[in-house]
């Protein structure tokens, strides 16, 4: 079964590689200059956080990073409808409307434009869609909430070969997955294979939540990493790198 989309359109009508990694930076704050500068291609990266983490608060600010410096992106959410998802990046200064319309940027939600639920839609039918070959980059948010259990050797190993399947011809994968959704031995494999882990933590100090990303991992980099991240997000104004926190 198909997931609906925003945007009756088809995608990309050509996909091109960018061979030396997707670019992401924005002039209203300094992510990439603290992050590598550009996220490596043919490569999968995993977003970890529990709920509350910030997961898709900072895989939006990527997808909008990459669909500004030219980067075709392909969103599935399991957690906001398509029109959700555009209000969501509207309400913190971020736009898509134009790059939705133009075919830069294609939603797809397991709960359709409004509210039709999709619940019995898997990974696996994900994965078989034709919108991914035509994209650069594929966020799925969240992945951990669709993912099979029970699996057994044999069938981690299937997976993850499907993913790499996948990322191996040119395009990169960003998994965000909350830890206590998954298998475990799942989210291990999940992140030792990755070229990009990022674990997003919160903590309370002084009476207010502080929100770091804690790159544990991030290969290919063009440019600097820090190890810690310290981040916010404010309404029309997005997302904002705390310099007091990057170490």
């Amino acid at each position: 079964m198909s997931l609906e989309h925003g945007n009756e359109d088809p995608l990309m009508t050509a996909h091109k590689p960018i061979e030396d990694g997707f670019p992401y930076d924005l002039e209203t704050d300094s992510l990439a200059d603290s992050m590598g500068l550009r996220l490596p291609n043919r490569s999968l990266y995993v977003l970890q956080g529990t709920v509350g983490g910030g997961k898709s608060l900072i895989s939006q600010r990527l997808v909008y990073g990459l669909v500004e410096n030219g980067v075709k992106v392909l969103v599935i959410t399991t957690e906001l409808t398509t029109r959700g998802w555009i209000e969501q990046m509207e309400s913190i200064g971020y736009g898509v409307t134009d790059a939705v319309r133009e075919g830069k940027l294609l939603i797809f939600s397991r709960f359709g434009t409004i509210a039709e639920s999709k619940p019995e839609v898997k990974l696996e039918q994900l994965l078989e869609s034709e919108a991914i070959e035509l994209a650069d980059v594929v966020v799925i948010d969240s992945a951990s909430s669709i993912m099979p259990s029970d699996l057994d050797d044999i069938s981690r190993f299937n997976l993850m070969q499907r993913l790499r399947q996948i990322s191996s011809k040119g395009r990169s994968l960003m998994l965000c997955v909350d830890p206590e959704e998954m298998d475990e031995k799942l989210m291990h494999n999940m992140r030792s294979s990755a070229e990009i882990v990022l674990d997003l933590t919160t903590n309370m100090i002084g009476g207010e939540i502080k929100r770091n990303i804690v790159v544990t991992r991030f290969l290919r980099a063009a440019g600097p990493v820090q190890t810690s991240i310290g981040w916010r997000v404010e309404p029309s104004m997005g997302f904002i790198v705390d310099i007091t926190a990057v170490s």
